[in-house]
């Protein structure tokens, strides 16, 4: 339903703007979160490498030899 008065139009633009504000901070939410996410997969990865160079194992066998204590 739409009304032509001044108030009715003033309020559908506040509106849309609103909702368009909301979609612009969840997309930065969402992208902050996504690069969070990538640094943290880089930063275990490097890790990985790093005890794989220490130990001399590979990232597999630190993985599943660690879960059931077998060396």
């Amino acid at each position: 339903m739409t009304t032509s008065t001044p108030t009715g139009i003033w309020y559908q633009e506040a509106d849309a703007t609103e909702n368009r504000l909301e979609q612009l901070l969840a997309l930065e939410r969402h992208q902050k979160a996504e690069l969070l996410n990538g640094r943290v997969a880089m930063l275990g990865f490097v890790i990985g490498l790093l005890t794989e160079a220490i130990t001399g194992q590979g990232i597999f066998s630190q993985i599943t030899f660690g879960i059931f204590g077998c060396s």
